[in-house]
């Protein structure tokens, strides 16, 4: 049976997914989330012509003056009388334009003598300078942050601004973590020396942890078939995440295990290198992912496929992962069929594959800044050539 290609793959595994429910929250609870729909300002912003520097606001066609100062405009206590010809209020930055002004000159190039306002420089060089006008940001009704987009700090910012209190999201993904393997114990925990300390749990929740989600954590599952069935029934999470026993030895029993819980298998293996034995598939609503057991291997596919569907689920309008172009600082061998991600540095401004990319190191991982993506055939590439990189740290 032939692999599945990455691209392939990868639209298969959204495919899988629903999105979850929407729900109206906070701005403060909305972090990481995901517009569910438009973000529309329920006020213009500024809401009047502000004054962008401290200064006088006054009329333009007065200039070069003098003016005869009757008054101050400071923020949250505008001036509100009219100013007539000759006249100036003093004003600071962000405070209202009285009404009647036009122009601000900024402090600097003014010269007070009691009431009395004299330029003293070059001036405003044009009417309306050193001003903001009104709706000069966004104006009441403008799409602020569209459908799809990821809530950020600006974007919740700007939501705040425009008079929105509450944004529409997905309600939060939950996903189910789940380990597998009689030689994983919890990290720190005594043990023989065939004992391995169990992290893709801890990496895959740090992965997801600006997703905004929730975990179901199954915990160290062993390699037991009715133990393991026993889990995958009984979960209800949006997303099952299952690590190791995915492949073709005796022991590796998720793939049984899955079909006995009712999981229906979409595909199994990818043209992927690290990552082959990845598998996918749904038990009704809830879509299952099984990632390998060797951490760099999880930690690749968790990146190309977890973190999308999640994404997917939380109403993205752009899961995918996007890469960059970088310059490689080395040459690399010509690849084989199955699109390559190599763990790899970025050292003065160009990138460098490790030495060694056996999929066990994961301390290598641990050390790199991007992976550089091989496409299945690619010829041998020098040193100079642009490379596709995905970043991950």
């Amino acid at each position: 049976m032939s692999l599945l290609p990455v691209a392939q793959a990868q639209a298969r595994v959204l495919a899988l997914g629903t999105p979850t429910p929407v729900e109206a929250v906070p701005l403060a609870d909305a972090l990481g989330r995901y517009a569910a729909a438009p973000v529309v300002a329920a006020r213009t912003q500024p809401a009047s012509d502000l004054s962008a520097m401290d200064g006088y606001a006054l009329r333009f066609a007065d200039l070069p003056g003098p003016f005869a100062v009757i008054g101050e405009s400071a923020a949250g206590a505008s001036f509100a009388a009219p100013v007539g010809a000759g006249q100036a209020v003093r004003i600071f930055t962000g405070a209202a334009m009285p009404p009647g002004t036009d122009t601000v000159m900024v402090q600097e190039e003014a010269r007070r003598d009691g009431a009395a306002l004299f330029l003293d420089g070059e001036g405003p060089g044009h009417r309306g300078r050193n001003m903001r006008r009104r709706g000069l940001d966004f104006a009441e009704g403008d799409v602020l942050v569209d459908a799809g987009e990821r809530l950020t700090p600006a974007r919740l910012a700007v939501a705040a601004t425009g008079g929105v209190a509450r944004i529409p999201v997905a309600r939060r993904v939950r996903v189910a973590l789940a380990a597998t393997g009689d030689e994983l114990v919890d990290p720190g925990t005594a043990a023989s020396d065939g004992a391995l300390p169990e992290s893709n749990r801890l990496l895959l929740r740090t992965l997801l942890a600006d997703m905004a989600i929730e975990i179901v954590d199954l915990g160290i599952l062993p390699d037991r078939l009715d133990v393991l069935t026993d889990a995958f029934t009984r979960v209800e999470a949006d997303v099952l995440v299952t690590t190791g026993g995915a492949s073709v030895g005796d022991h590796d029993l998720v793939r049984p295990a899955l079909a006995a819980a009712g999981v229906t298998l979409d595909f199994w293996r990818i043209a992927l290198r690290p990552g082959k034995p990845m598998l996918a598939g749904r038990r009704g609503a809830m879509a299952v992912v099984g990632l390998p057991g060797n951490p760099v291997s999880a930690f690749v596919t968790a990146i190309l496929f977890v973190r999308p569907l999640v994404a997917h689920l939380a109403h993205a309008a752009d899961p995918l992962p996007r890469t960059d172009t970088a310059i490689l600082g080395e040459p690399l061998p010509a690849n084989g069929e199955r699109t390559d991600y190599l763990r790899a540095e970025t050292r003065g401004g160009r990138v460098f594959a490790s030495t060694i990319q056996d999929s066990s190191m994961l301390r290598t991982l641990a050390r790199s800044t991007c992976l550089i993506v091989r496409p299945p055939h690619a010829p041998a590439a020098s040193a100079g050539d642009s490379a596709e990189i995905l970043r991950i740290a």
